[in-house]
């Protein structure tokens, strides 16, 4: 099965995206002075422990939430926040990834456009390793890129600088719904390195939120077999418009606020939000190690035969459905 989707004109869309970001501004969080790394509120793990704390990236201080498994990580994933959105939505996201031994972090900044100035900034501490995680930790060797919403294109940004700075190992890319901005393909060409590193994504159904679906052509011109699962409907109206069973601020779930569910102009879905946190942890942890969970990957995505017992559960199960990311 091949499901593609029809271009929407993009006007109305930028339209209501500025309209929304003028209602989600009072969301930024500013850059804090320089301070020791604290404890988390509310956060609860036996198997990793939430920090946050101040660091220079770029000659300006930020804000950085670290979620650090107990023993040894076996990567650093950025795991980035939305446009005019904050680290803490996306803490159970975060919180799931890190529970599979994967060190994550996340950078408190205004992310209109993808913010690539300081995505480069980043990019180039990263490359230099001199960016240090808090209690003691060690910086790991390995890295992945991740974000959601025009956190994504963030993401792109700080890896297509891995790249471009010759950093031997950057693991790959994990998409939430990702939106994208200009230089978001060439980016993401070269994160994937010819398709010798997976650049994956979540995404939810089409929406005015996500620039209907706008990152899907820089995934397809990655000439990859699978670049990932859509969340999509419960229905169709009429027969042809998908409605429903995904909303693009799935990857908060549960962290969400009115802002975002406002913005979005949708709640997040709790079965959606459990299958990306699902999709994305198992993904980073196959990235992290050099494993390969066939669960929950299909070999080609024109063809469901190929895809894993996990993949098929939503694929072809019951509603809310669930389909792949088109890859031509």
């Amino acid at each position: 099965m091949k499901v593609t989707f029809s271009r929407r004109p993009k006007k109305i869309a930028l339209a209501v995206t500025a309209a929304v970001g003028a209602l989600m501004a009072s969301a930024v969080v500013a850059a804090p002075a320089a301070s020791a790394a604290t404890a988390c509120s509310g956060y609860s793990s036996s198997s990793t422990t939430c920090v946050t704390e101040s660091a220079n990236i770029g000659g300006t201080s930020y804000n950085l939430k670290w979620y650090l498994p107990n023993g040894t990580a076996s990567a650093l994933m950025l795991v980035e926040h939305g446009f005019s959105r904050s680290c803490k939505t996306l803490t159970n996201t975060s919180k799931a990834i890190a529970e599979k031994g994967v060190m994550v972090f996340c950078v408190d900044a205004d992310m209109t456009a993808g913010n690539p100035a300081l995505g480069n900034a980043l990019g180039n501490v990263l490359s230099a390793r001199t960016l240090t995680p808090p209690n003691g930790k060690a910086l790991p060797a390995k890295y992945i890129v991740g974000g959601h919403s025009a956190g994504g294109h963030f993401a792109s940004v700080v890896g297509a600088r891995l790249a471009a700075n010759g950093y031997a190992n950057l693991k790959g890319a994990i998409l939430f719904d990702g939106v994208a901005a200009d230089g978001f393909t060439a980016n993401l060409q070269a994160i994937s390195a010819g398709g010798t590193r997976p650049v994956l994504q979540v995404a939810a159904r089409p929406s005015v939120i996500n620039l209907f679906n706008n990152a899907f052509g820089a995934l397809a011109s990655l000439g990859a077999d699978f670049v990932g699962i859509q969340l999509v409907w419960t229905k169709y109206n009429a027969g042809i418009s998908p409605s429903g069973g995904s909303c693009h601020i799935d990857a908060e779930g549960d962290n969400t606020d009115t802002i975002g569910i406002l913005g979005a102009a949708c709640s997040p879905n709790s079965t959606q939000t459990a299958r990306l946190r699902d999709f994305s942890s198992t993904w980073a942890k196959d990235m992290a190690t050099g494993s390969y969970t066939a669960s929950h990957y299909c070999g080609n995505s024109d063809s469901l035969s190929t895809c894993g017992s996990t993949a098929m559960t939503i694929l072809g199960g019951s509603l809310p459905l669930a389909a792949v990311i088109p890859n031509s």
